[in-house]
């Protein structure tokens, strides 16, 4: 059985996980990237879409390209801070460029979202 999600609960915005995948809808598209924040490896299921259609990491606000799985800003903070970083944000944003999330395809299938493999 495919990893998926039910489509209610994946409104504009959100983001579910749908076995090793974070499921996401941008309002104008669905996509699924693995789970794993490069950063500090923060589930990124528990994360949201921002504007500019990015998943942004619950931690640390990384964020990520849902097409490419690239890093496109680098985290704003580490362990228990959270602010300005520039350093290590870019170091990591380096790690992240290099390091992608692993990209699948993520479709509207009757009352679910499914991961296609």
């Amino acid at each position: 059985m495919p990893d998926r999600v039910p489509a209610d609960d994946l409104p504009p915005g959100a983001v579910r996980s749908a076995g090793q995948w974070a499921v996401a809808n941008t309002g104008d598209r669905l996509a699924a990237v693995s789970r794993r924040c490069r950063h500090q490896l923060a589930d990124l299921a528990d994360g949201h879409v921002d504007a500019e259609g990015c998943l942004v990491c619950p931690w640390h606000q990384a964020r990520y390209d849902l097409s490419t799985g690239e890093m496109v800003s680098g985290p704003r903070g580490f362990l228990g801070w959270h602010g300005p970083t520039p350093g290590y944000s870019g170091l990591v944003k380096r790690f992240g460029q290099l390091f992608r999330l692993r990209v699948r395809r993520a479709v509207r299938r009757g009352p679910d979202v499914v991961v296609e493999p």
